[in-house]
């Protein structure tokens, strides 16, 4: 009896299938690619940025956050390679449950936790694209003033509409992934490089 193999998938790149988010995604790439510098620090800073996005939900979600909605928005944060920096009003108990139960939830399948409507990435995708638009109307339009005015409206207003979906499709392959090789190693209150307080969530990269 003969088997045929199975057709290999187009997202098929060095051996791994980047379709769907796989437990030894990053750590396989790591062990093919050791040469290349600065690739760690990279995938360490997506992970570490999807983790913070989830615990951000968690919080939000949580019903003391749903009874002050207005601090709940309020919430946000920053990635390094360490861990990241939590902004808002929260306590490092509650800080310290919802840092777990992003880390359980979004390791288990909940991946729509990683992108994040408020994050930094969806501006700069605003900001990218409206230049583009911009540009691209200044060079193929008339160069009337008011036709060139209408002209970067549409632009701007195409842009702010494209921008969510974009930003969140960037979020999603580019800036975040699944943080399967975290720990949480600790959590404590600190002031970030410019002063503002905060909580500090310092993470570990386990292969």
């Amino acid at each position: 009896m003969t088997t045929s193999a199975s057709p290999q998938s187009p997202f098929d790149f060095f051996g791994l299938d980047w379709t769907a988010p796989h437990p030894r995604q990053d750590a396989d790439l790591l062990k093919q690619l050791p040469f290349v510098p600065g690739l760690k620090e990279f995938l360490i800073l997506r992970q570490v940025h999807a983790l913070e996005h989830a615990t951000v939900w968690v919080l939000s979600e949580s019903a003391n956050a749903k009874e002050r909605r207005g601090d709940s928005d309020l919430l946000g944060g920053m990635s390094t390679e360490r861990g990241f920096y939590l902004y808002g009003n929260v306590n490092a108990v509650t800080l310290q449950r919802a840092v777990r139960t992003a880390l359980q939830r979004i390791t288990d399948g909940e991946w729509n936790l990683a992108v994040h409507p408020r994050c930094g990435t969806n501006l700069s995708v605003g900001m990218v694209l409206t230049a583009g638009l911009a540009f691209g109307v200044h060079m193929l339009l008339p160069k009337g003033p008011l036709v060139q005015i209408l002209g970067l409206g549409v632009a701007a207003t195409t842009a702010a509409q494209l921008a969510p979906d974009l930003g969140g499709l960037a979020q999603k392959y580019l800036t975040t992934a699944i943080p399967f090789n975290l720990e949480i190693a600790d959590i404590s209150s600190t002031r970030d490089i410019w002063g503002r307080p905060a909580h500090f969530v310092r993470l570990t990269w386990v292969d």
